[in-house]
Parts: C-alpha cells; sequence; structure tokens
C-alpha cells in the first residue's frame, strides 16, 4: 500500500505578505541577533524561518502547535529539498521557538522535532580517467579557462571544499620548510588556521593564472569573475558549482550525484588508494572527526574486499 503523500502547498506572494503579518514574525530580528553563530548561519536560520511563515500563512496557520511543525518538515521533505538543507532550517526553527518560550512570548512547540537522517550513500567519484578528460578539455586560451583549470585541478589534488576555495585570497599561498602551502578557513571555521600541500601540479596553473590576471593585491580573491557584468569580483560558492557542473556535463557526467564536491570525495578516496595513512588523510580533508575519514576507509574497503566477489560463478 503507497504512503499517502502530502500535498507540497504552493506559497504565492499574497501569502508571504500575510505570513509576515503574523505575530511572531518581528520576533525574527531580535531572535537572530541573539544568536552567536556565524553571519552566513543566520541568513540560513531567516530563510528556513521565512519559509517557515509563508507557509502558515498560506495553509491558515496563526497558532502553529507540535504537529503543524512536523507537517512543515514534510512539506520541505516533498519539496525536494536536500536532507542537510532541511536539517539546517529546523535547527533555525527548534532555536526560534525556544527563544519564545524563554523570553516569555509564546510555547516551545517544536523542541521534540528531529531533523532528517541523510542518505548513508556518498556523493560520487569521478574515476581517473575521466577526470583527466575533464582536465583536457577545460579551454586554456582564455583568462577564465586558465582560471577554471587552476580552480578545479586545485580542489582535485587537495580536496578543497567550495566555501573553502571562495574564501582563498592570494596571500594565503605560503612557503614553509620549502614547500608551497595554501592556508583555508575550513567549515564552520573564523580563521585560516589549517593548510593543504600545493604540490608542482597544483601550484603551477595558479600561478599562471595569476600572471595572466597581472599585477594584483596580496589581499585579492585567489579566484575572481572575469566577465564584464562583475569583472574582480570573488567568486562565489553557486559560481564555482556551476562551472563545475558545466565541465562535468562535458565528459557526460551529468547527474546529481556529480558535482563539485565529487571533487574532494576523488581526492580523498584517491589519496587512500594510494596508501595515505588515516591520520594524513583526515589532516588533508581538515575532518574535525577522525570517524568521518575512516568511513572512506571502511566504504572503499567494503568495495575492494566484497565478499560478494566469492559468489561470483
Amino acid at each position: 500500500m503507497k504512503k499517502k503523500k502530502t500535498a507540497i502547498v504552493k506559497v504565492e506572494p499574497e501569502a508571504q505578505a500575510v505570513a509576515r503579518r503574523l505575530d511572531f514574525a518581528a520576533i525574527i530580528d531580535p531572535f537572530l541577533a541573539a544568536q552567536d553563530i556565524r553571519p552566513i548561519s543566520k541568513e540560513v536560520y531567516r530563510k528556513g524561518l521565512e519559509r517557515l511563515l509563508a507557509w502558515l500563512a498560506a495553509n491558515g496557520i496563526t497558532q502553529p502547535d507540535r504537529q503543524a511543525i512536523l507537517n512543515f518538515k514534510v512539506y520541505l521533505q516533498e519539496s525536494g529539498l536536500a536532507a542537510n538543507t532541511i536539517n539546517s532550517y529546523l535547527i533555525g526553527v527548534r532555536r526560534f521557538f525556544a527563544y519564545l518560550e524563554s523570553s516569555g512570548i509564546g510555547r516551545d512547540v517544536a523542541k521534540t522535532i528531529k531533523g532528517m537522517t541523510p542518505p548513508k550513500g556518498r556523493r560520487e567519484a569521478p574515476t581517473v580517467p575521466q577526470v583527466q578528460e575533464l582536465l583536457n578539455r577545460i579551454p586554456l586560451d582564455s583568462i577564465s579557462g586558465k582560471r577554471d583549470f587552476a580552480m578545479v585541478n586545485l580542489m582535485l589534488r587537495t580536496g578543497l571544499r567550495t566555501c573553502e576555495l571562495t574564501r582563498a585570497n592570494i596571500e594565503d599561498i605560503r612557503q614553509q620548510a620549502g614547500e608551497a602551502l595554501l592556508f583555508v578557513q575550513g567549515k564552520g571555521q573564523d580563521s585560516k588556521d589549517e593548510f593543504v600541500l600545493l604540490t608542482e601540479k597544483a601550484l603551477r596553473p595558479i600561478l599562471g593564472y595569476l600572471e595572466v590576471r597581472g599585477k594584483t593585491s596580496p589581499e585579492a580573491p585567489l579566484f575572481v569573475s572575469h566577465s564584464d557584468r562583475n569583472p574582480s569580483e570573488r567568486l562565489t560558492t553557486r559560481t564555482i558549482r556551476g562551472v563545475s557542473k558545466l565541465y562535468l556535463r562535458g565528459i557526460g557526467l551529468n547527474k546529481k550525484q556529480i558535482s563539485a564536491h565529487s571533487f574532494r570525495h576523488f581526492a580523498i578516496t584517491t589519496a587512500i588508494r594510494k596508501g595515505a595513512p588515516i591520520e594524513q588523510t583526515q589532516a588533508m580533508a581538515r575532518h574535525a572527526n577522525v570517524q568521518t575519514t575512516m568511513g572512506y576507509y571502511h566504504n572503499l574497503d567494503r568495495i575492494e574486499r566484497a565478499a560478494e566477489r566469492y559468489v561470483d560463478f
């Protein structure tokens, strides 16, 4: 018997306007101001709360209870959002209602609402031949092409996240112990106190790109836009993902499981396959918990030593 889906409510602009007139809508700004979190996290909370208010208004709910929040969670799930995005929204919603109760404004109706369980399967990583074809397809006859090659090549060789890439400045490339390092501001970090090693094959395309850019301040972003619309502006994570998808589609890898984040998985799994110890792999990946790194080892070991091979006939 098929499980009946909860209808996805289409939120019209008029409904959003009604949502803003709800009693607790005006509390969003004070709530966010009271949170000791990064600005980008505040924006995620705001986005989730505004989506909640619009959904409540579209469904005629002025006094939400626990069931309303549960239904909102189902709505988010059926909207096709990723589990991590839904969880980020729900964290903001839970903290918002906790703030309402602690401030004496209303009841905390969301404290027992659980987040989504992310799928166990990791994003797919391209193979070595696919990576070689990908890099060969990036044109080097323009400054944008040189930038794209240096950027994609860097992610593939160091496992940088897109957020780390967009935060990088030219001055973050430093020499230590005779080696080139790129200091990065990791996920959830406030400072650039971690680094990745730049091998010659990772560094050379970056230097070639910077040479074409000409004289630039050390404080300038490492990778910038070269379009007429926003020249020299720091690339956003959205642009980096879009550029990556463009080249991935160019070699026939046009599916949801393959993205710019797959370059990170390629770097980590390739390091493991070539014998990198777990401590070194954790340092390169900048995993806060070694168990996250262990997951890669276990996944590869499960595939390479699969018992199913003994059943083959």
